[in-house]
């Protein structure tokens, strides 16, 4: 046999040496971890309390390209929000607050819907919000202006506003030409109230967010004071995402202390026997105390060194839990295997180098697994990543050393009660009242010589194990394995790529009627994007100007662009200077023109960027994006944008303010796909040092890729989306996969028994109970968050139901099938 064991064989000599010393002196390292978690739970004072979290620094990529085309508009392109205010001209988001109004009937387009509309408009308007000193803050005195007056919520509410008789059905969409002049009415069949708000200034947008709060506040009371009767509203805040993605965020916290106490009741159960000399109840709770003190520990370490707390690290301790409890599974397990004969000493040192080695290749891989997702470009995947596998570090450390501790402890007390048993006429004379009552339940005395056997071991050795290697049973599950593949490759291409910012709120919360009205109303037209000119260019040149417009052409027939809503300046300004009968060819004509033009056409000032030395160093048009109601489309739409600027012979740039979360959607599969490589690599190289058989290595290698297949295929049809939070996920399922099946594949390849269906069988009845407690004490973990009202919360449990299941499915079922085939 081949065998790669040069790592294995020392590492098991070394635990054994520590077990020893574990035995000998249990209450140091029982109480050196206590401390040191005392210690490091100091952390905790550097918790945030009521500081914002970022969502764009968090859940969209480091580094994207709408950053860097971000800083190049906001470089050289000026706006002004208190005298031209235009939102698709702004670099970034601004502050507002938006109403989607739809009729009772079948139309908005009423007279006296329009008089309800304008009663909702007006009482908005009238809103005052305070200062800290108690000063008024008007509607008038943070609205954007344009031409010194409040930007209109809606331009055909304003028409009507000033023409009460004007005539609803020459209304045309999506242009409405008012006063000889085209107003854009694109995605207004039903009514959107826009109130945009000025933030430029640090002053204004302070007044901005007291504003938009104070408008939160009363919005429900101004709905119940109008009693709108042909009208439905709700609404939405630039704030909207934010407060209610930290109100959600609190919500999960109680949900930690329900999981706290179903690990408990599990492992309680779990480890529950009738035999008072074997029974390890208190050993088990112990053991998700000591869990719990790696959560403390490995957090508490994370908050002192200054590493950022974001909410999607709330999900850990639901995974530490689960995971935490499994190693100590397997160390009582190997502990039930030794003799009571023996000494603690002996017994733990025989546990230590039996089961240390299995629990230290899990851990390691787990927090490689972790920590190669420190690579990927979101930030809130790193923090979760880091945190996670510091905390299953320190999970791993308490383990070896205080539960090992625990273990050795409860050893004298089975000595104790077997003596006590032996001798039960002596009991009252030497044994106190507590000690008998550490040695219920009563029972019949065990043999000292005999190694404990669980009666779910001897379940897998005499029934499941038999089953499943019978002919009839292994080409079902060849069948079976067969349909999960097709299923999952073709769920694979169905999943949707990109984080809805409406899913970072609860369930319930006002801004999922929002977006659902917003998606039922207003799917066709998206966001006004920039097709901006990065350089310098001769503008008065014809064959310059010709392919600047046959660019601009290019992106007009896009499937994703309406070419009627095109908005240029220099098409503007070359009819303007026919109109004048002056030659646009002569440079000097061009650039002496051209301010005259934006005394006529004001707003196009901002578009055109001018330098010191005369020269139009760059510029910009806007094209209607539309039919991009799905991330796929939009990804879609901004790759096909980004190349058609970058095959044009001019030097272009697209933007839109909206393309920083866009960049999520071409990031996320790139990222995905490069951590589950290098991951996947990680745990080959790792089983290759610390499990001594190649074969194995191949098999958990196999598992590892199956498992991820399968659990991104089902996301699709659990409707869970490939985002930022999934990722995560699939890149622990790799961690979990190789646990799974290193165990059994490591427990086949090392038996001696003469055939593959024996060795199988002996490789379920050691280790299938311990692979079926991880599995279920993980689900039990995260279960809870099942019930929460977030999405954020609510996929990570979808995401490690699937993961266990299938590893499971895999460890026990899957795998050990397989290997009776070589």
């Amino acid at each position: 046999r081949c065998h790669t064991n040069c790592l294995e064989a020392p590492l098991s000599r070394a635990f054994r040496w520590l077990g020893w010393e574990v035995g000998s002196h249990p209450w140091v390292f029982l109480l050196v971890p206590i401390l040191l978690t005392t210690t490091l739970t100091t952390g905790f004072i550097y918790l945030p309390k009521d500081e914002e979290e970022d969502l764009e620094e968090q859940y969209t990529p480091v580094g994207s390209p709408a950053k860097g085309e971000r800083r190049f508009v906001q470089g050289h392109f000026t706006t002004n929000d208190s005298f031209h205010f235009s939102i698709f001209r702004m670099s970034s988001e601004v502050q507002f607050a938006s109403i989607l109004v739809v009729s009772n009937s079948d139309t908005v387009l009423k007279q006296e819907i329009l008089s309800e509309v304008s009663r909702l408009d007006s009482a908005v308007q009238a809103l005052n919000a305070t200062q800290e000193d108690g000063t008024p803050i008007l509607f008038s005195q943070v609205c954007a202006k344009n031409q010194g007056i409040c930007v209109p919520s809606n331009p055909l509410l304003f028409a009507w506003q000033v023409n009460k008789k004007l005539d609803l059905k020459s209304i045309t969409f999506p242009i409405y030409i008012q006063n000889s002049q085209p107003v854009s009415l694109a995605g207004t069949k039903a009514m959107r109230l826009q109130y945009y708000l000025r933030t430029q200034e640090k002053e204004n947008s302070e007044h901005s967010k007291r504003w938009l709060v104070h408008f939160l506040d009363e919005f429900s009371n101004i709905k119940e004071s109008l009693a709108l009767k042909m009208i439905r509203v709700v609404y939405f805040t630039s704030l909207s995402r934010q407060l209610e993605f930290e109100t959600t965020s609190k919500t999960v916290i109680p949900l930690f202390y329900v999981a706290y106490f179903l690990i408990i009741l599990f492992s309680i159960a779990s480890c529950y026997r009738c035999d008072c000399v074997r029974n390890k109840i208190f050993v088990a709770v112990f053991g998700v105390i000591s869990t719990a003190f790696a959560v403390l520990s490995g957090f508490g370490l994370m908050l002192f060194i200054g590493v950022p707390f974001v909410t999607i690290i709330k999900n850990a301790p639901f995974l530490v839990l689960g995971v935490g409890v499994d190693d100590m599974f397997i160390m009582i397990s190997g502990w039930q295997k030794t003799k009571l004969v023996n000494s603690i000493r002996h017994r733990l040192s025989r546990t230590y180098s039996k089961v240390a080695v299995s629990i230290t290749i899990t851990t390691v891989t787990n927090i490689l697994a972790f920590y190669t997702g420190i690579m990927t470009s979101f930030r809130s995947i790193q923090y979760f990543c880091i945190y996670t596998g510091t905390t299953l570090f320190f999970c791993y450390l308490y383990t070896i050393t205080c539960f090992g501790a625990v273990l050795a402890l409860d050893g004298k007390r089975e000595v104790a009660c077997l003596r006590w048993l032996k001798k039960p006429d002596m009991a009252d004379k030497k044994c106190s009242s507590l000690k008998r009552c550490c040695c219920l339940p009563f029972d019949s005395l065990p043999d000292e010589l005999e190694t404990d056997i669980h009666p779910m071991n001897l379940f897998f050795r005499d029934y499941f194990g038999p089953f499943l290697t019978s002919t009839k049973t292994k080409l079902f599950v060849v069948l079976l394995y067969i349909s999960y593949l097709i299923s999952s490759i073709y769920g694979c291409f169905q999943v949707q790529e990109g984080l809805d910012l409406r899913n970072l709120a609860s369930d319930d919360s006002y801004i999922t009627p929002y977006f659902d009205v917003e998606e039922g109303h207003f799917p066709r037209y998206g966001p006004k994007v920039m097709v901006i000119v990065t350089e310098t260019l001769d503008y008065w040149d014809k064959n310059a100007r010709q392919k600047l417009e046959k660019c601009l052409v290019d992106f007009e027939n896009n499937g994703y662009v309406d070419k009627a809503l095109t908005e240029f300046w220099l098409r503007e300004y070359v009819q303007y200077m026919k109109d004048k009968k002056q030659d646009i060819n002569d440079k000097n004509t061009f650039m002496k023109s051209i301010s005259s033009f934006f005394v006529d056409f004001p707003h196009f000032k901002y578009d055109v960027n001018i330098s010191s030395s005369h020269e139009i160093i760059s510029s910009r048009a806007f094209i209607q994006t539309m039919d991009i109601s799905t991330s796929t489309k939009k990804k879609k739409m901004l790759i096909q944008f980004r190349d058609l600027a970058k095959n044009c012979e001019i030097p272009l740039m697209v933007y839109n303010p909206a393309f920083i979360y866009f960049d999520q959607y071409t990031a996320i599969i790139e990222n995905t796909i490069r951590n589950v490589i290098v991951a996947s690599a990680a745990m080959f190289v790792v089983s290759l040092l610390l499990i001594p058989h190649p074969l194995c290595s191949l098999w958990v290698t196999f598992a590892i890729g199956s498992v991820i297949v399968g659990v991104t295929g089902f996301m699709a049809f659990w409707k869970v989306n490939l985002d930022s939070i999934s990722m995560i996920n699939l890149v622990i399922c790799i961690g979990f996969s190789f646990d799974f099946s290193a165990h059994i594949s490591y427990a086949f390849v090392s038996s001696s028994q003469p055939s593959v269906n024996l060795r199988t069988i002996e490789a379920l009845y050691m280790l299938g109970y311990p692979v079926l407690q991880s599995a279920i004490s993980t689900v039990i973990g995260v279960s809870v968050l099942s019930a929460a009202k977030a999405y954020i919360f609510r996929t990570f449990f979808k995401i490690m139901f699937l993961v266990m299941v299938f590893g499971a499915a895999h460890g026990l079922i899957f795998i050990p099938v397989f290997l009776t085939f070589i």
